[in-house]
């Protein structure tokens, strides 16, 4: 018999505060272009998408998780942009912070500890505001978002209702990292 798999990332999940914000660019942006809006309680940046994992390894990749370091940060969501090959619709930010780029580095090493190779793509933080989205020959520029970052989580996707929704599995929270 197979083992039961789950479908994982990791991601940063934004505020209250920062849902409401994004889900007002996504209707500003849903005017321009149309396609399909994505629901605020999805909103999310991924930072590793891990795909299919054994639920026996779970544990192993909460506990290698518990053993990164990351400090504190904030982001700026302050720019709109378009992918045509794959018609998203994103937010994102232009100068992403350093901090940012250790986290998802550490976690790629973490990751690789354990034996599970995220899928390789360059990292470009972005989080996805409409789906099947048409192009717009000029987005607008934002007001920018801060978003504050205190913690990363281990989500898993799943079809509830012939909808995709996220559960949040685990968070680890970030720390003034010791040199």
């Amino acid at each position: 018999m197979a083992e039961t798999t789950r479908r994982l990332f990791l991601a940063l999940w934004p505020g209250l505060e920062q849902v409401r914000q994004l889900d007002r660019l996504a209707g500003i942006a849903e005017a321009l272009g149309g396609g399909r809006r994505m629901r605020p309680e999805t909103l999310h940046m991924t930072l590793a998408f891990l795909g299919e994992v054994a639920e026996s390894r779970i544990p192993d990749l909460c506990g290698v998780m518990a053993e990164c370091e990351a400090e504190p940060f904030a982001l700026e969501i302050d720019q709109l942009g378009y992918w045509p090959a794959n018609h998203i619709l994103w937010a994102g930010c232009r100068q992403p912070p350093a901090q940012l780029g250790r986290l998802v580095a550490g976690l790629q090493d973490a990751l690789g500890r354990v034996g599970l190779s995220p899928a390789r793509r360059d990292f470009f933080p972005h989080v996805t505001l409409l789906r099947k989205a048409q192009p717009v020959q000029a987005l607008p520029e934002p007001v920018p978002i801060a978003w504050p970052v205190d913690e990363w989580w281990l989500v898993e996707s799943r079809r509830d209702a012939g909808a995709g929704a996220y559960h949040r599995l685990a968070a680890w929270p970030t720390a003034p990292v010791r040199r």
